[in-house]
């Protein structure tokens, strides 16, 4: 659940077991609509990555999978991660070196990403507007885009609100 004037971040105490299982579902649904094999480790990946808002790096999810008992070497998780992120799962934050999901995968589309410097949290927005204007000034100067991702560093309203309040 959202709170006004905050639609991209969810509230702190919202029911994040019900994003994982949103999540969870839409994925599953995406991979038998295309044919494309979820095993069970990019499943389990998938959920360590959909555990909280904020991103995680490789070995982040690498230990959390060993505190499971599930022993992985780096090179299975970054074969998860690659899945995920071909298939529109996950994204990668290039400023982080981490990972995130996806809040609507399948469908292709340009993403900016605030990402609150206090709380590490981050939210996904779609504002075409922005994609189009990347993509006309990339255009004008002859590049041809492959991975039109923003990432915009700030404070996200409970922080803000923390810290006036």
């Amino acid at each position: 659940m959202a709170r006004a004037g905050s639609k991209a971040f969810p509230v702190p105490e919202h029911d994040h077991a019900a994003c994982i299982g949103d999540a969870m579902a839409m994925a599953e649904d995406l991979c038998r609509e295309n044919g494309l094999r979820f095993t069970r480790l990019r499943r389990q990946v998938f959920e360590l990555v959909w555990t909280s808002h904020a991103p995680l790096g490789a070995y982040d999810l690498l230990a959390m999978l060993n505190e499971r008992g599930q022993r992985a070497a780096p090179m299975t998780i970054y074969r998860a991660l690659d899945f995920l992120m071909a298939h529109g799962l996950v994204h990668r934050l290039n400023s982080r070196n981490a990972y995130i999901g996806c809040n609507h995968p399948g469908d292709g589309h340009a993403g900016q990403f605030l990402i609150c410097r206090d709380c590490g949290r981050v939210a996904e927005i779609e504002e075409r507007r922005i994609a189009e204007a990347v993509r006309d000034g990339a255009s004008r100067a002859g590049f041809d885009v492959r991975l039109p991702v923003i990432e915009i560093e700030g404070q996200c309203f409970d922080c803000r609100g923390a810290r006036h309040g």
